[in-house]
């Protein structure tokens, strides 16, 4: 099983050169980021996790600078996002960004995307909260069209781009897209459709939305074995990495405090022993 990390890089943490390093000195298989680009002073929204929202939320490093210098001092370490909000980005300056980060790194570069809980950060992007999950979907799809090995036309449902040349290519054609999100049909049926599996976050329920996932997926004409199901953001114990290696999970990112360079190099510490 791959072993992975994540982190909330911040100005206060650890830098990504230094933990970067660390982590492929130290076996781990790659890196994953999250994202935000500020968190509004005022707002409705509750945080997910229940309680106030931690420091760090409001401190996030932008993942693909971040990732850029990790891809920089590094030739193994496999790079993530975990998770880009694709609603708030343009979807055009996204696509040279993704396909730049993963040309330079050699294909390193995993694409999660998901669609944010917080609905004053989306206002501010002029995202609409009850369309979010359509218009990150739909620029999925544009952004696969500028990926595309000849100049390709898309036209969807709020964004179009005539046939382009659009370079660097991602390494491999197009880089390896995982969706988080809660288990649904929904969801599933739309990982199946557009992305190569799924990020669930903490790894709960797995033996029960798993073989649902894997039903959608199989009834998309996709190969089993193509689907990757990466547990995130997981604090780890033994009996939940062979729980997860019995449903046939073969990556797991674990999640590492947002804390200094001592920290963090604990933790990693404390971690080894499942790499």
């Amino acid at each position: 099983m791959r072993i992975a990390t994540t982190i909330f890089l911040t100005d206060e943490t650890i830098t990504p050169v230094r933990l970067a390093r660390e982590l492929e000195e130290r076996g781990f298989a790659g890196l994953y980021l999250p994202e935000h680009t500020h968190i509004p002073v005022e707002r409705s929204t509750p945080f997910p996790a229940g309680g106030d929202l931690p420091r760090e939320y409001g401190r996030i490093l932008d993942p693909f600078v971040a990732l850029a210098q990790a891809a920089a001092v590094t030739d193994r370490l496999a790079l993530a996002t975990g998770i880009t909000l694709i609603a708030q980005h343009d979807p055009i300056d996204l696509a040279k960004r993704v396909a730049t980060l993963d040309h330079l790194s050699g294909g390193r570069f995993t694409f999660g995307i998901g669609f944010g809980w917080n609905k004053e950060e989306a206002a501010d992007h002029g995202v609409g909260w009850t369309t979010r999950r359509e218009l990150g979907w739909d620029r999925l799809a544009l952004m696969r069209a500028l990926w595309a090995p000849e100049p390709t036309l898309y036209e969807g449902e709020f964004a179009s781009v005539r046939p382009s040349e659009a370079h660097p290519k991602p390494a491999n054609g197009a880089p390896r897209v995982l969706v988080g999100g809660g288990a649904g049909p929904k969801l599933f049926a739309r990982i199946a459709e557009q992305s190569d599996g799924w990020l669930p976050i903490g790894g709960r329920g797995l033996g029960q939305s798993i073989p649902v996932l894997r039903k959608a997926w199989e009834s998309a004409g996709r190969p089993p074995e193509a689907l990757h199901v990466v547990p995130y953001a997981v604090r780890p114990d033994p009996g939940k990495l062979a729980h997860y290696a019995d449903l046939g999970v073969d990556e797991v990112v674990l999640q590492l405090p947002p804390g200094d360079e001592r920290e963090v190099l604990r933790a990693l510490d404390e971690f080894a022993r499942y790499v």
